[in-house]
C-alpha cells in the first residue's frame, strides 16, 4: 500500500474530495488559496517528502476539504480565510519540499481555472 492510496492516518482527506472541492470552489476561494493547496498537494506526491511532512500536508488539505470548518466557505469574503491560514501554516512547515517543480505543477493547474 502506498502513501498516496490512503495518506496514512490522516482522516478526512481523499484525492477525490480534494479535486471535487477545487472544482466547485476554485473561483470563489481565489488564486492564493488554490495555489497553496496545489503546492501542498504536489509536494505530498514527491517520493522524497517524508511521512511527517505528508501528515502535515494531508492534515491541512483535510481541513480544506472538510464540509464544516471554523468559517463556512459560503460566507462572503471571509469564507476561505481559515482555510488559507491552515494551508499557510502547513506550507511554512514543509517549505523545504516545495521546489520549483512543485510550484510549476501548481501554477500550471491553477492556470486552468484562473487564466
Amino acid at each position: 500500500m502506498s502513501d498516496n492510496s490512503n495518506h496514512g492516518a490522516t482522516d478526512g482527506y481523499s484525492d477525490a474530495g480534494f479535486w471535487h472541492k477545487l472544482k466547485l470552489f476554485a473561483k470563489k476561494a481565489g488564486l492564493e488559496v488554490i495555489d497553496k493547496a496545489l503546492c501542498l498537494y504536489y509536494a505530498a506526491q514527491r517520493p522524497d517528502t517524508p511521512k511527517w511532512a505528508k501528515t502535515v500536508i494531508f492534515g491541512a488539505l483535510a481541513y480544506f476539504i472538510a464540509p464544516i470548518d471554523a468559517i463556512p466557505d459560503l460566507t462572503p469574503v471571509l469564507g476561505f480565510s481559515d482555510d488559507l491560514g491552515a494551508l499557510a501554516v502547513a506550507l511554512a512547515m514543509v517549505s523545504m519540499y516545495i521546489d520549483d517543480s512543485v510550484k510549476s505543477q501548481a501554477a500550471e493547474k491553477s492556470a486552468a481555472w484562473f487564466d
